[in-house]
């Protein structure tokens, strides 16, 4: 499964939102702090969105590891936060579940206040942000699968 992580973060590095997609089994699972619970096709819409719209996106895989049913990788975003011009370096530990060589269940887990400072700057450090930053995310993922 390391070809498979390998393949993954390449294609997030190229912005191939469709490959990272087809990395997915049909019935999958994502989470992270700002979307937190995707399933099915909606982690590929994800993935497919964010890099349709990613324009300065730059992913380093720093390290993964994999034991053919479960996997983890240490990955590092580099971009510019859209709605504020902010640069951001999100430091990302992910844990996979894999099953008939596809990812079944992903999990990114990330320090929500460090990028919300970077993203927002100080007003990010406010308690109602996050519940906004989902709710916008959300909103926008609906949006991008609806169209």
């Amino acid at each position: 499964m390391d070809e498979l992580i390998q393949r993954f973060y390449a294609a997030f590095d190229k912005h191939d939102g469709d490959t990272m997609a087809a990395c997915y089994a049909p019935d999958a699972h994502f989470w992270d702090p700002v979307f937190q619970d995707l399933t099915g096709a909606e982690a590929g819409a994800m993935w497919r969105m964010l890099t349709g719209r990613a324009e300065d996106l730059r992913v380093e895989l720093a390290e993964h590891s994999s034991d053919g049913e479960t996997g983890s990788a240490r990955w590092i975003a580099h971009y510019t936060f859209t709605q504020t011009g902010k640069p951001v370096v999100n430091d990302i530990r992910a844990t996979f579940k894999f099953k008939d060589g596809l990812i079944a269940d992903h999990r990114d887990e990330f320090d929500f206040t460090k990028w919300a400072r970077q993203a927002i700057g100080l007003p990010g450090l406010l308690p109602p942000v996050r519940s906004q930053v989902r709710k916008k995310a959300r909103a926008g993922l609906d949006e991008y699968m609806a169209s």
